[in-house]
C-alpha cells in the first residue's frame, strides 16, 4: 500500500454530494464544518454531467460519453455533456480553492471506481461496458490516466493539502455476484471474476501516492478484497453492516485500514445525541475485542451517503454532527 505511514487522517468528513446548485455555497460549508478533512463536494442537482458518473465521465483521457434517455453512452468525441461535465467541475475547483487558501491536512476528492463505472457506462449498442471485457479494460485504463491529471490539478491549487482520493464503488457488490441488470432488464451480466476486479481496482489505486478510500453504501462491502486490491481505508453505511461482515472487519482493523464509518442519516431524520450516533460502533469494537483506545484512530465518522436528496439546512447540521460525533468517540471510547 502506498499509504504514508506517518499520514494524520481528520476525525469526520463527508462522502461526497451535497444539496443545491451552489458550488461557492458547498465549499463553503464543507470546508466551514470540516476544518480537519474537507472534500471537493459534488452538486447532482445542476443535472446531467453534475452526476458522479458524468462528472468521471468528464475525466476520462481519450473516452467521451454523452447523455441517453437510458444513461450516458459512448461517443466518438466530445459533445456538449462531456464539455458541461467538465465545466461544472473547474467550477467545483475554483470554489474549493477560494475556501482552502493556506489550508494544510487530509483533502478528499471523490470519483466513480472502474466497477461502477463500467456497469453504468453504455457501449454504442446500448449495452454496459460491464458486458465486454475490453471495454473495461479501457474504461479502467482511461480512469487512471483521468485520475493522475485531475490529483495533479488539486495539487496546484491546494499546495498544502494530502489528498485523499475516495473510489465510489456502489455496484461493486452486484459486479461480483452477476446482478447488474442488461439493457432489456430481464438478464444480468456475468459475475466478473474476483482476480479481475481486484486486478483493475489495484491498478487505478495505483495513481495515486497517497491513501485511496473505495466508498460503498450498498450491502456486503467486500472488506477482504478491498484490501488486497491496496485500500487505505472503506468507507459504508453503518447501518447496513450484519454479522457476516464483523470477521472481515477485524481484520481489517487489525491491519490498519481506516473504516469511514456511516452512522449519520444521509436525508433529513432527526439527529440523535452524538454519542449514540457512535453507540453501535462502540459496541461493534467490544464484540470484536478490539482495543477501545483505537476507536478514535481507526475510525473516521461520516454521514451513511452522500447528501445530495438532503434539505441544505439538514446537510449543514449532519456535517457538524459527523465532527460532534467523533469528538465524542474520542472523549468517550468505553
Amino acid at each position: 500500500m502506498s499509504e504514508k505511514s506517518d499520514f494524520t487522517w481528520g476525525p469526520a468528513t463527508g462522502v461526497g454530494s451535497m444539496p443545491g446548485g451552489d458550488a461557492r455555497e458547498a465549499a463553503k460549508t464543507v470546508t466551514g464544518s470540516f476544518e480537519d478533512f474537507p472534500y471537493l463536494a459534488e452538486l447532482p442537482a445542476r443535472g446531467p454531467g453534475a452526476d458522479m458518473i458524468g462528472r468521471t465521465i468528464g475525466l476520462l483521457v481519450e473516452m467521451y460519453a454523452h447523455v441517453e434517455p437510458s444513461g450516458w453512452r459512448v461517443s466518438d468525441r466530445p459533445g456538449r455533456d462531456t464539455r458541461r461535465a467538465r465545466s461544472w467541475l473547474g467550477e467545483d475547483l475554483d470554489a474549493l480553492e477560494e475556501f482552502t487558501q493556506g489550508y494544510e491536512g487530509p483533502l478528499k476528492v471523490q470519483a466513480v471506481g472502474p466497477w461502477t463505472l463500467a456497469a453504468a457506462l453504455e457501449l454504442r449498442g446500448g449495452e454496459a461496458a460491464l458486458g465486454d471485457a475490453g471495454a473495461c479494460r479501457d474504461l479502467a485504463g482511461s480512469l487512471a490516466e483521468g485520475l493522475r491529471g485531475h490529483l495533479a490539478e488539486l495539487r496546484k491549487r491546494v499546495p498544502g493539502a494530502d489528498l485523499v482520493l475516495q473510489l465510489d464503488e456502489p455496484s461493486l457488490t452486484a459486479v461480483l455476484r452477476g446482478q447488474v441488470r442488461t439493457a432489456s432488464g430481464y438478464r444480468t451480466y456475468r459475475a466478473v471474476d474476483r482476480q479481475v476486479v481486484e486486478s483493475a481496482l489495484r491498478d487505478v489505486i495505483a495513481v495515486h501516492d497517497g491513501p485511496v478510500v473505495v466508498h460503498s453504501c450498498a450491502p456486503d462491502v467486500p472488506f477482504a478484497l478491498l484490501r488486497r486490491a491496496g485500500v487505505a481505508g472503506v468507507s459504508f453505511d453503518f447501518g447496513l453492516l450484519t454479522e457476516r461482515d464483523e470477521e472481515p472487519i477485524g481484520e481489517a482493523v487489525e491491519a490498519g485500514t481506516k473504516l469511514f464509518a456511516g452512522v449519520v442519516p444521509s436525508t433529513d431524520a432527526a439527529l440523535s445525541d452524538p454519542g449514540g450516533s457512535v453507540m453501535g460502533v462502540r459496541t461493534l469494537w467490544r464484540r470484536l475485542g478490539l482495543n477501545p483506545g483505537t476507536l478514535a484512530e481507526s475510525v473516521v465518522v461520516t454521514p451513511s451517503c452522500g447528501l445530495a436528496g438532503a434539505s441544505p439546512a439538514y446537510a449543514r447540521a449532519a456535517l457538524a454532527h459527523c465532527v460532534r460525533a467523533a469528538r465524542s468517540l474520542a472523549d468517550n471510547p468505553e
